[in-house]
């Protein structure tokens, strides 16, 4: 049995997930040791903004089940490339978080397929 996150705690937990990916991506993609490149860290800079400022944080999971997507649509797809890339290898790196998102992904998904039946 889960316990229910507060919104604090679900930001806190979405902005850690989204960072370590990030750092994930720098590392291996631009060869970065130790910290992450300025472009890279813009992005994470913006990422941790779009999340703390999220109002649906109390009803969804990740930015990815989101109906409204806040990102302009550049960073859109700069978040895109390295969810697609770091994604598969977080569980790796941080199999907990990755099993937690994978796991949590997964009941949002659902609940938004169920709720889309019900219309």
């Amino acid at each position: 049995m889960s316990k229910k996150l507060s919104v604090d705690e679900k930001r806190e937990k979405e902005q850690q997930v989204v960072s370590k990916m990030i750092e994930l991506y720098c590392r291996k993609k631009h060869k970065t040791k130790g910290e992450i490149c300025p472009d890279c860290q813009v992005l994470k800079n913006y990422a941790e903004l779009r999340i703390s400022k999220c109002p649906f944080m109390e009803t969804k999971t990740f930015c990815s089940n989101c109906k409204v997507h806040c990102y302009k649509p550049q960073m859109r797809e700069k978040i895109r490339e390295v969810m697609r890339f770091s994604g598969p290898r977080m569980i790796f790196y941080h199999p907990i978080m990755a099993i937690g998102h994978l796991i949590e992904s997964n009941k949002e998904k659902k609940k938004l397929q169920e709720d889309k039946q019900n219309y």
